[in-house]
């Protein structure tokens, strides 16, 4: 892969956490605790690659950022297991949550994991992201 063509990803995959990142759920009220779901869809023949990238590198760029985990799971329906990653982060607040993705995209180790792991082509194809509250009467309370 050309460096033209890195440099691409790396800016998209950056434009993609900051973009993420700046968006405010009208449900989220100020000051609440928020749990964010995200969906993960690699690129075909990368889930592994993508598995590497968290454990060997992102969850520790992660807890730099005060970004804590709740957990990771891989879906046990056969046409999502090859392909997708999901994960819940839990926030002190929705102000909270963006201002660590808007640190963590701007993380120099970040981008350079990020880089590194691309450079046989993305090994993401999509995300998908929920920031949710929980209820009065959930057990998380």
């Amino acid at each position: 892969m050309n460096n033209r063509i890195k440099t691409t990803c790396l800016a998209l995959t950056t434009l993609a956490i900051g973009l993420g990142a700046g968006l405010l759920m009208g449900s989220a009220a100020q000051g609440q605790k928020v749990y964010e779901l995200r969906t993960y869809t690699a690129t075909p023949g990368n889930l592994d690659n993508l598995h590497a990238r968290f454990r060997d590198h992102t969850i520790g760029i992660f807890e730099k950022h005060g970004m804590e985990i709740v957990g990771f799971w891989t879906p046990t329906d056969p046409e999502l297991a090859d392909d997708t990653l999901i994960y819940v982060l839990e926030h002190d607040s929705q102000e909270a949550a963006n201002a660590a993705w808007r640190a963590f995209g701007q993380d120099p180790e970040w981008q350079a994991v990020s880089e590194a792991s691309n450079a046989n082509g993305p090994i993401l194809g999509g995300v998908e992201r929920q920031y949710m509250v929980a209820t009065d009467y959930s057990p998380i309370q």
